[in-house]
């Protein structure tokens, strides 16, 4: 089995605004990058829409209903000062919530060992009943949620490592203990959450928050000394990844350094507690980066980890 690749055409018609960092130029660096010959053997598959129900298992019904019927009008719609969406939102919104849906559903069925899920816009600023920080609903959440209602896998974790802070994805999973979210993050930095006190209703949250101009060695001391161990005592059935790479050194909207490198680590190292633990399933999904060319080679080298698990 090889890695499958989720991704789709009307995520580049989700444009917010020009000169906005959460631009379609970030896909197209991405899928870009994927094109070269060592990733030949990636699987392509094309995300469905997403579902009300879906989303719903998440976020208050009333807010998506709502947000879906004002995209859908095919104008511009503002959620706050930096989340808007444009008339191609509505259909991208619902193909990258159903990606990761449909990235865990083949891994059940064994189609695959395990998946990325190229898409736009992000999602784990997205809270309960509301957009934010270029946001719309949290994709990963909804694939957390679909996991165990639909294929009855109990203990799902998601592992975030974003230089923000997955607020949305934190609250989601607060009050559940066979729910496990694990964050490093640069703080201070928007949007404020993130603290190590901060650990759920069952110390099922663990946050690790990086001080600015943190790099390589921070990070991995971190994942290695804290993240993975309480991970690995958390035992899950699935594993989720919140791909953000804007903690790499040329990202212009933060101030931590990683490496290309740093990267490809974290996901092999995620891959191991994946094989450990739960049969290899695994499903990562693009959150930040908007620097297009460390962009494009970090999802690389993530993607390069994946496929040599």
């Amino acid at each position: 089995m090889t890695t499958a690749l989720f991704s789709h055409q009307a995520c580049f018609d989700h444009n917010p605004h020009v000169g906005h960092p959460e631009c379609p130029e970030r896909l197209s660096a991405i899928l870009s990058a994927l094109t070269s010959p060592d990733f030949k053997h990636l699987k392509y598959c094309q995300p469905p829409l997403a579902t009300v129900e879906q989303i719903a298992r998440v976020h208050d019904h009333s807010y998506v209903t709502w947000a879906l019927a004002e995209m859908k009008k095919g104008g511009d719609v503002v959620f706050d000062n930096d989340t808007r969406s444009s008339p191609g939102t509505y259909e991208a919104a619902l193909r990258a919530a159903g990606s990761v849906c449909a990235a865990i559903d083949i891994i059940i069925a064994e189609g695959a060992k395990n998946a990325f899920c190229a898409i736009r816009p992000p999602g784990h600023h997205a809270e309960h009943s509301n957009a934010m920080g270029f946001c719309l609903f949290n994709n990963v959440a909804v694939g957390a949620a679909h996991a165990r209602c639909v294929h009855g896998l109990e203990r799902v974790a998601v592992i975030d490592f974003d230089v923000h802070h997955g607020n949305g994805t934190q609250a989601a999973f607060w009050n559940d203990p066979n729910l496990f979210f694990g964050s490093t993050h640069q703080s201070p930095l928007y949007p404020g959450t993130g603290n190590q006190n901060e650990r759920g209703v069952a110390g099922n949250v663990i946050n690790v928050p990086l001080t600015p101009s943190s790099g390589s060695e921070e990070f991995r001391d971190a994942m290695e000394n804290i993240v993975f161990p309480a991970l690995r005592e958390f035992s899950p059935d699935f594993l989720l990844i919140s791909a953000g790479f804007d903690a790499h050194s040329d990202d212009p909207l933060a101030s931590l350094n990683f490496k290309d490198d740093d990267y490809y680590w974290v996901t092999d190292k995620l891959c191991a507690v994946a094989a450990e633990y739960c049969r290899c399933r695994l499903v990562s999904t693009l959150e930040g980066g908007y620097h297009l060319e460390s962009l494009g080679r970090s999802a690389a080298a993530h993607v390069a980890a994946l496929m040599d698990a």
